[in-house]
């Protein structure tokens, strides 16, 4: 049972990272664990395996200080059992737990939800994977080669939008490096191609780019049409989320990529989802998503 006062202090090393920092990370909620990273579990956290496949809560039992030590391995020894039964029935779980409409950006109130219970983090850690899910589902697939896949967005936020996924598993915008920068280009190149495509059928032009802080996992490319025009975009967060610093050019993150060797967030990203609602075009404000969209048709109608 959990004790408001207990914390254990576990320090992750061969057994869940296999001693380096790879493309599948064990974390805490967000925060992935690095090598002889030591991270203090509190009621209420989630301890994610293998990147993010499988959550799990953890029990804590009020002990002396000396012996908290000599129960942290038996902790990871039955979360590793769990992980292992976990993945047996991850395919059960996408019948079980349906998809419903991501945002495919932070919850901003995520901070001050209660602890999950079992069945809550089950649905999360579906979800959130549903890229990979969807990415092998031929009726969304539109285009794919040995290094990509392009998918329509299930909830497209303009009149077209696609998302361009790698093969290659990597979960985020902060696990790329230096030799990725061939895929982020290859990526690029193909939602220029399905852009230009179909360019005749839009008023409007395209943007490439991601998601500062996405909350599925599996880097995707957005190629989004900028009218904005999809009954999908029903809150100030979804506009912000493509029409602020939030929506990273891909030019930008290639750029980063290549002279960096990584891709850098600004710090208070997520506060840019709190933006006033102004119109992409003209600058000009508008009061709610209802006269906003009504605002934007002047510009591609």
């Amino acid at each position: 049972m959990f004790s408001a006062a207990s914390t254990i202090a576990v320090r992750l090393q061969q057994r869940l990272r296999g001693g380096k920092a790879g493309t599948n990370p064990s974390s805490v909620d967000s925060v992935d664990i690095g090598k002889d990273q030591e991270v203090k579990l509190k009621p209420g956290h989630i301890l994610y395996i293998v990147n993010k496949l499988y959550p799990y809560t953890v029990e804590f039992v009020n002990e002396a200080e000396s012996s908290r030590t000599n129960n942290t391995a038996g902790i990871i020894k039955s979360l590793s059992k769990r992980s292992r039964e976990s993945s047996q029935n991850q395919s059960e779980m996408s019948n079980k737990y349906p998809r419903t409409e991501p945002d495919d950006v932070p919850n901003e109130n995520k901070s001050k939800e209660k602890p999950h219970h079992n069945s809550e983090v089950k649905g999360q850690g579906h979800w959130s994977q549903g890229l990979k899910v969807s990415m092998q589902d031929p009726n969304l697939q539109v285009f794919k080669d040995e290094k990509v896949v392009v998918i329509k967005d299930k909830y497209p936020k303009a009149r077209f939008h696609w998302l361009v996924l790698p093969w290659q598993a990597i979960s985020s915008l902060k696990m790329l490096r230096t030799e990725h920068l061939d895929l982020l280009q290859h990526m690029h190149a193909v939602g220029e191609k399905i852009a230009q495509e179909h360019s005749a059928q839009s008023n409007a032009p395209f943007r490439l780019g991601y998601h500062a802080i996405p909350s599925m996992s599996h880097i995707h490319l957005h190629v989004i049409s900028q009218d904005f025009d999809s009954s999908c975009l029903k809150n100030k967060k979804h506009w912000n989320s493509f029409t602020t610093d939030y929506f990273l050019d891909s030019k930008d993150v290639m750029d980063m990529v290549q002279l960096k060797g990584k891709v850098m967030v600004k710090d208070g990203a997520s506060e840019l989802l709190k933006s006033s609602l102004q119109c992409n075009v003209c600058k000009i404000q508008q009061a709610t998503i209802p006269q906003l969209k009504e605002h934007l048709k002047k510009h591609w109608t």
